[in-house]
């Protein structure tokens, strides 16, 4: 991979957006941070970020602040074998190989060699909801297959999960379920192989998994079907395994500034006045990874809603994943003509397959 170095290096004053750049560059693994000589200060992955983001750190803060100065590496000449029990034991898909001199002469990526590629993954799409909330269009059409930029929902989803590599979809049905499966059909002709679960009853965004048969025996993705994203769905897996987690919840961070003065009052006296503050919190963004082990906590056949479900799961295993590709969940009218506005922008103008 010398030929990808010149893509995924960076200066130790470049800027987090930077990293993510190279991150992309190399397929969504890893950043080099070296000095003016080629010598590597340290490294970057997308679960560096990602975990900056929890501690409040920007994509306009300095790369240092999320880098790795303790990275793993191998000398030039490492026997191969010695290599991938490296990558094995400490559970790391990458490694930079440096020179005697400790400048960066490659990268070795093993991902493939150490954990189930993307199409061992199933993708669970929740696709049954009523919609009420953009009615009266889903009287007569279900909300996964409101067409935005001339193609349905849950096609476009669909396509991202194919070109990242994702074969095995299921989609959990309820309204409107026929016109769902009558346009996807056996999945053939999206390059994917779809089944469906039909919900006899309403079972919420969790309740469906108990409908899995048989029960995949990998971390399975699970997404609403309304949402919108350019998430790399192999980086969010690789957070999941990183993490040792057993139930992971990709979050958006959300603003909301109080269109009024605020007055904290203690008792009857007023303590300050904040003028219009803006708020700053992360939201559940409605895509998953849950593990097999999780499986086992979700009740049978009943109506069941997501975050029950991480509230049965141990905290040290339940993990957060922080977006900060575009992401937008098209629950209202108002959403649906935003997500039809910049629908070229982040999806090109791919016409419908139908």
């Amino acid at each position: 991979m010398r030929e990808l170095l010149g893509a995924i290096c960076l200066k130790p004053n470049q800027l987090v957006s930077d990293a993510v750049a190279c991150i992309e560059a190399s397929g969504g693994e890893i950043a080099l941070v070296i000095d003016e000589q080629g010598r590597l200060l340290g490294t970057i992955t997308d679960g560096d970020i990602r975990r900056g983001l929890l501690r409040g750190v920007s994509l306009e803060t300095p790369a240092l602040e999320v880098t790795n100065q303790s990275p793993r590496t191998v000398r030039e000449g490492t026997p191969r074998s010695d290599i991938l029990t490296l990558l094995r034991r400490e559970q790391i898909g990458q490694v930079p190989v440096l020179s005697s001199k400790g400048m960066v002469i490659d990268v070795l990526f093993a991902d493939e060699l150490t954990h189930p590629l993307s199409e061992d993954h199933t993708v669970v799409i929740m696709a049954g909801g009523l919609g009420t909330r953009l009615r009266p269009i889903t009287e007569t059409i279900p909300k996964p297959m409101i067409p935005v930029g001339g193609r349905p929902i849950l096609e476009i989803i669909i396509e991202q999960f194919a070109q990242q590599g994702f074969r095995k979809v299921t989609l959990c049905l309820n309204h409107l379920a026929e016109i769902i499966q009558d346009h996807f059909q056996d999945g053939t002709r999206f390059g994917v192989q779809i089944e469906y679960v039909r919900e006899s009853k309403r079972m919420g965004t969790a309740g469906a998994l108990s409908l899995l048969s048989p029960a995949p025996l990998q971390p399975m993705i699970v997404m609403n079907g309304d949402i919108l994203t350019s998430v790399n769905f192999n980086q969010l897996l690789s957070f999941h395994r990183e993490n040792d987690a057993i139930a992971t919840m990709g979050l958006n961070r959300y603003q909301y500034q109080l269109p009024y003065g605020v007055v904290d009052v203690h008792k009857h006296h007023i303590e300050r006045f904040t003028e219009k503050p803006v708020y700053d919190f992360f939201v559940n963004a409605g895509i998953y990874v849950i593990s097999p082990a999780a499986l086992n906590l979700v009740p049978h056949d009943i109506f069941f809603d997501m975050p029950s479900l991480f509230e049965l799961v141990p905290t040290s295993q339940r993990v957060a994943f922080p977006i900060h590709e575009y992401w937008l969940d098209i629950g209202r009218h108002n959403d649906l003509e935003k997500a039809t506005q910049e629908y070229i922008l982040h999806f090109g103008n791919t016409k419908s397959s139908s």
